[in-house]
């Protein structure tokens, strides 16, 4: 037998209330849009459970992609039956010669939505259960976690039964907690950052920083790619590139070396604070980590905070990096992440950043800068590109021409 669907369960969002189904139909679109690399999968949401119809594509890969989505606190892949008494016993008698090994306990719990249906859920039980006992008469019945639980479901159209339930990756539908700006570097912090934030239901846009001639195309493929990897546990995301050359340069000419670095990440707050501000996000997100570099102390990041006023999160703040490299690593950003192609924070980086510069000391180095024109002309220079699941084939297609010509 083959599975014909996945019944999803959602997890907190059974406490959301008044706003449930908001919460749930931001689930179900964020599904679909991780489901759309699969073109035969359908998806329908009611008020207790999600149906990913399969329509004979291969359950494997479709289980791997919904594991990635935030808001699913289970899900159990179903096979379908004929809506009848003699089927189903058939049915969970092949299952269980199937999967049963020697020792093993079992129970049946149906529910029968469709009350038309001739047996009601406990005779249900009963029946389905003296089935399976024909099939394997040594079998031992155990109510509380048995080892193999056969779930059957009477629906309007047909009957349903599974027997495995794979865990969710919880957390809220990304999008439910509205819009924030992730600064993404090509590190290995900042996407684990940008994860944490989707989880719990931040919708994220990646404002990355480009220097060209300074930082490569491989380096904006390199956060392409991150991004991309982000897009399994919510769905396409906003990529939007920051023309940072002129602004870098500045800093570079006019600025003590020990202070380029912390003008460099106060110039990127702003941008990135204008263009939060001109897309309608609250938030601003980045990877720091305290005291990992010199950038990450708290009297660095105080003097970096004092251009802005809208909450600055960090969610990897208090992780060590062996903790930031092991998320990295369950989300498969962290291959990517150390690719050697710098990034705007590393081509000017000096010997000997201040790790405990003064805020009055950095706005007598801007002084010297024509402020709002470099933050105006970098925001006016930005390109933003939609990141989706399906585009990684097109982008290896992309690459190969480039290489051809």
């Amino acid at each position: 037998m083959n599975y014909s669907e996945i019944m999803v369960r959602y997890g907190e969002l059974s406490t959301k209330g008044k706003n449930r189904m908001r919460f749930i139909n931001k689930l179900k679109n964020n599904i679909q849009e991780a489901l759309s690399i699969y073109p035969d999968v359908t998806v329908h949401f009611d008020r207790d459970r999600g149906h990913v119809y399969l329509n004979g594509t291969d359950y494997q890969p479709v289980a791997a992609s919904l594991q990635k989505i935030f808001g699913i606190q289970n899900f159990a892949p179903s096979y379908k039956v004929e809506k009848s008494v003699s089927a189903l016993r058939q049915a969970v008698q092949d299952i269980m010669k199937a999967i049963y090994k020697e020792g093993m306990t079992f129970k049946v719990a149906a529910r029968r939505s469709d009350h038309s249906f001739e047996l009601d859920s406990r005779d249900l039980n009963q029946e389905l259960g003296g089935a399976v006992f024909e099939a394997i008469p040594n079998v031992q019945v155990q109510m509380k976690s048995p080892d193999i639980t056969l779930r059957v479901e009477i629906r309007e159209d047909a009957a349903y039964i599974s027997h495995k339930e794979i865990k969710g990756a919880g957390g809220l539908p990304v999008g439910t907690a509205g819009k924030g700006m992730l600064m993404l570097s090509g590190g290995i912090d900042s996407p684990v950052a940008g994860y944490l934030a989707l989880k719990r239901g931040v919708d994220i846009e990646a404002v990355h920083f480009a220097s060209p001639p300074y930082t490569s195309p491989g380096a904006l493929k390199k956060a392409h790619d991150l991004t991309r990897k982000l897009t399994a546990f919510g769905g396409n995301i906003q990529f939007i590139e920051v023309p940072f050359t002129e602004i870098q340069e500045e800093i570079k000419n006019k600025a003590p070396e020990a202070y380029l670095m912390t003008l460099t990440r106060r110039f990127m707050m702003r941008i990135t604070d204008a263009i939060r501000e001109k897309r309608n996000g609250l938030i601003i997100v980045n990877g720091e980590s305290l005291g990992q570099v010199a950038s990450q102390t708290l009297e660095s990041m105080q003097a970096i905070n004092a251009v802005t006023n809208t909450p600055v999160i960090r969610p990897v703040i208090t992780m060590d990096k062996l903790e930031i490299i092991d998320i990295a690593q369950k989300i498969d950003t962290f291959d990517i992440s150390i690719q050697p192609f710098e990034d705007c924070c590393t081509i000017f980086a000096p010997d000997r950043p201040k790790t405990n510069p003064k805020i009055k000391n950095a706005e007598q180095y801007e002084a010297r800068m024509d402020i709002d024109g470099l933050v105006e002309r970098a925001v006016t220079g930005i390109m933003i590109r939609e990141i989706t699941p399906v585009e990684e084939v097109q982008d290896e297609v992309d690459g190969l021409i480039e290489d051809l010509l």
